[in-house]
């Protein structure tokens, strides 16, 4: 009996050393983040400023489908409808998912995790615009300065390593708008940043045809953006239109990771 006490008070013990080393571990990156980047003023705000990818480089018919998880108060929603059209086509996403969507749907997100057919993006721990001054876009105030920056993007991406065993490489901030110092931030912490050249379906706010329409426009190397978590909208529709259109004209649906960004 007393050998079990101890060696749970020896468990207990070295678990709080690796919480410790690990708490310890984060700030000193934060630390070094901010004194690395703190005297830079941004220059850019917007969807394409300077370092955001949003294109492959390569003149082949290709297309990523690039879907956002936003985890609002009322986009904790999950198209499983789109996701099962995506697998019995045998069509790959790249998967942008917040943090609170996270929470709230954590076994559909293993099971999407789990998925070869998929990847998993960071789009944020809080769903922020990614900013070093606070700056707004849509009425949704940004990141207030770079130590939250890192909070929005590391804390999300070590959520996800730790449900998944692979931290992501690709972030997208909620909205899509950075400035230009906070892109720099993100490739500092080991992420691509990225953006989009198809608007798909505007926040899950298209009707089908819009959807359909703006997939359509589609020429070689473009990235597309749109939403999984939003069932009672349009986006589905659309999508699987303008899908079954574009794979009859030749084009072929890829992940982030199967071709180079620029």
């Amino acid at each position: 009996m007393k050998k079990r006490v101890v060696f749970s008070l020896f468990c207990i013990l070295t678990l709080n050393v690796y919480a410790n080393a690990a708490k310890d571990d984060y700030e000193t990156l934060k630390k070094s983040v901010v004194s690395k980047y703190e005297k830079q003023m941004p220059k850019q705000w917007g969807e394409k400023v300077t370092g955001v990818k949003t294109q492959f480089n390569t003149k082949q018919k290709v297309i990523a489908i690039t879907m956002d998880a936003c985890g609002s108060k009322d986009g904790m929603g999950y198209d499983k409808k789109l996701i099962s059209y995506l697998e019995k086509e045998n069509i790959p996403a790249t998967l942008f998912i917040n943090a609170r969507w996270i929470d709230t749907n954590l076994e559909t997100f293993k099971t999407l995790a789990a998925n070869p057919l998929f990847e998993i993006g960071n789009h944020g721990l809080l769903h922020k615009p990614a900013s070093v001054d606070g700056s707004s876009v849509y009425g949704i105030k940004g990141t207030e300065d770079i130590a939250e920056l890192v909070d929005e993007i590391e804390l999300n991406a070590r959520k996800i390593e730790s449900i998944t065993n692979k931290r992501p490489k690709y972030y997208r901030s909620g909205t899509a708008y950075y400035d230009d110092v906070a892109v720099k931030v993100a490739n500092r912490l080991k992420h691509q940043v990225i953006g989009f050249s198809i608007l798909g379906d505007a926040g899950a706010t298209y009707t089908a045809k819009k959807v359909e329409e703006a997939f359509m426009t589609a020429k070689k190397g473009e990235i597309a953006i749109v939403h999984f978590n939003h069932p009672e909208s349009q986006t589905r529709e659309g999508m699987i239109r303008a899908i079954t259109k574009l794979k009859a004209d030749g084009f072929k649906f890829v992940k982030l990771s199967d071709y180079p960004l620029k």
